[in-house]
């Protein structure tokens, strides 16, 4: 079955880095798009990051130029990496596979506060 396993969120401040990990298991990775999310209390579940089979990606207008997403089909591991990271970043962290529907991972809370 497919699972897809989030790592590497924490509480961090204002300005600093983290990298998200999502290790994917149960489908063929290499051909499908896979895509980071996330959700902030009371608010709805947004798209930040997408990377597909050709590593062609895109990103929300929040995170161009400080979050970079990434993927290594030979570890079946989806990566994003985020930089410059402001408190509006706070919130919990999706790892997503569309396969004749949406598969997601058990999410990883990223907090950013000073």
């Amino acid at each position: 079955q497919v699972q897809l396993v989030e790592s590497g969120g924490g509480l961090v401040q204002p300005g600093d880095s983290l990298r998200l990990s999502c290790a994917a298991s149960g489908f063929i990775f290499s051909i499908y798009t896979m895509a980071w999310y996330r959700q902030a209390p009371g608010k709805r579940r947004e798209l930040v990051a997408a990377i597909t089979s050709v590593a062609s990606t895109n990103y929300a207008d929040s995170v161009k130029g400080r979050f970079t997403i990434s993927r290594d089909n030979a570890k079946n591991t989806v990566y994003l990496q985020m930089n410059s990271l402001k408190p509006e970043d706070t919130a919990v962290y999706y790892c997503n596979v569309k396969i004749l529907g949406d598969y997601w991972g058990q999410g990883t809370q990223v907090t950013v506060s000073s």
